[in-house]
């Protein structure tokens, strides 16, 4: 199943070019925190899977080119980054590399970015006005779990997955010796991670570690890679988060970006696309306002 998040964060089945309402199937009670409505239905989806099917069977189709998407998880609880998860990725960044000396995922562990820098298929990119900093896309596979855990060993780390989207992890690099901020606090400006278009569901993505990733920017092919080409898979992705704290349902995971990093500016336009996924593009642009600390 499709799920998708659109206008004021009402919650659609996405079938072809068509979205079907099922915000009822959530609590009345959240109508005060829309943008939890998702994580309460990934929550309880095992025993709302069968309410929403029953809603579809009578729901009005909606075109879906006439709605705003969101981000199909909007509030997720945490946002998790694996750095450094693809052999060709490693060293590509020369001095303006974090991770060093060879290290991956494996040995990094993983970073943060802040859930309130998610951005949906509708939304834009939005670079700090007059920045001279080099800004840098990063085309990602997000996981999105499904059920709370805690040392959860890899053997059985997929059962906590619920679904997938395309997520872009834009970044802000550092300039050694001028700005060498934290790394998730420069991954983390407004806008900063695109997620969507949609959250397909784990049965529908029966090899997630075989899937075929790629981001154009203007139309031009920057990354292109295979899921199975990362150095930590999903799994062991899965417990590495987990043996830290636990897991909760509709956190979102990015499991790093193969290599063709690379800048983008305002006025570009970036594309993603995921083998059974999803495909989307947002536009780049620079805030109308200065913030009080330039970058």
């Amino acid at each position: 199943m499709r799920l998708a998040v659109f206008s004021d964060f009402r919650i659609g089945v996405v079938q072809g070019q068509e979205i079907f309402d099922v915000t009822s199937v959530v609590p009345v009670g959240l109508d005060e925190l829309p943008a939890q409505r998702m994580n309460w239905l990934i929550a309880h989806w095992s025993g709302a899977h069968s309410r929403v099917d029953a809603i579809l069977r009578n729901a009005q189709p909606i075109p879906l080119g006439a709605v705003k998407l969101m981000a199909p998880n909007p509030a997720p609880p945490h946002v998790f980054a694996a750095p450094a998860n693809y052999k060709k990725h490693i060293g590509e960044l020369g001095d303006r590399a974090v991770t060093k000396k060879g290290r991956s995922a494996r040995e990094q562990g993983f970073f943060l970015k802040a859930p309130g820098s998610i951005v949906g298929p509708g939304g834009v990119i939005a670079l700090p006005k007059q920045s001279t900093r080099r800004f840098d896309h990063e085309s990602e596979l997000a996981v999105i779990i499904g059920r709370a855990g805690r040392d959860i060993p890899r053997a059985k780390a997929m059962e906590y997955v619920f679904g997938y989207s395309c997520l872009i992890d834009a970044t802000m690099r550092i300039e050694p010796g001028v700005g060498e901020e934290e790394r998730s606090m420069r991954k983390s400006f407004d806008g900063f991670t695109p997620l969507g278009p949609f959250l397909v569901t784990a049965d529908e993505v029966p090899e997630p570690s075989n899937l075929l990733n790629r981001l154009w920017v203007n139309g031009e092919i920057r990354q292109e890679a295979n899921t199975r080409d990362m150095i930590v898979d999903i799994p062991e992705l899965i417990e590495l988060i987990s043996s830290v704290l636990p897991l909760s349902p509709g956190d979102v995971i990015a499991t790093g970006t193969p290599d063709g990093v690379g800048p983008f500016a305002p006025g570009d336009s970036v594309r993603i696309a995921i083998d059974q996924v999803g495909d989307m593009t947002l536009r780049v642009v620079e805030r109308d306002v200065a913030s009080p600390r330039p970058y």
